[in-house]
């Protein structure tokens, strides 16, 4: 511990004398980094370059920095890659049920930006798990651009209507949402 300062020495001039007496003292000798050159010292910076700098040099993922609600929607967007090489069905659905229960969490107690985070469809990742194995077994890859998470329709059915306004059961194209509305406000008129 050092000494109280002098009444009547300002605080700066004290600083500057205990750092004189360190550096006398040999307490500054031999630090790790001492005359390296500091890396980066030219180089732009934004206001988190440290917290940047930290991350690659421990080697962790920038996704720790999301918000919490960021950080699950990733995750269950990345549930059909997690899940792809698991060995049973119980093991993809254990680990769609603990994504699920996190979200659960988030949504009892939400903190930082709203972000809507909804759970998995237990079923839906199932299923893209099994065309998934299927197949590998067959050779081919997956023909759902999503990995096979969007559930398939049985043989010579057509797929249920599309909230984009793709065609529905009967084959005919659903109007967007808006057209819907305008046309139901100018009957109203």
């Amino acid at each position: 511990m050092t000494e109280r300062r002098p009444a009547d020495l300002p605080v700066g001039n004290w600083v500057d004398q205990l750092v004189r007496q360190a550096q006398e003292r040999g307490e500054f000798d031999n630090l790790p980094g001492a005359g390296k050159p500091l890396p980066d010292v030219d180089g732009p910076h934004d206001e988190n370059w440290w917290i940047r700098r930290k991350l690659a040099d421990e080697g962790l993922p920038a996704d720790a920095l999301l918000p919490p609600a960021l950080q699950l929607r990733k995750e269950v967007a990345a549930l059909p890659e997690t899940v792809r090489d698991l060995p049973s069905e119980d093991a993809v659905r254990e680990t769609v049920r603990e994504v699920n229960q996190r979200v659960a969490a988030w949504i009892r107690t939400p903190s930082g930006p709203v972000v809507p985070v909804g759970p998995a469809d237990v079923e839906t990742v199932v299923r893209g798990w099994r065309a998934g194995r299927t197949a590998a077994a067959a050779g081919a890859t997956p023909s759902q651009p999503d990995g096979g998470t969007s559930p398939a329709p049985p043989d010579g059915a057509t797929s249920p209507a599309r909230p984009d306004g793709g065609e529905n059961a009967t084959g005919k194209t659903r109007p967007p949402w808006w057209r819907r509305v305008l046309r139901r406000r100018a009957h109203r008129d």
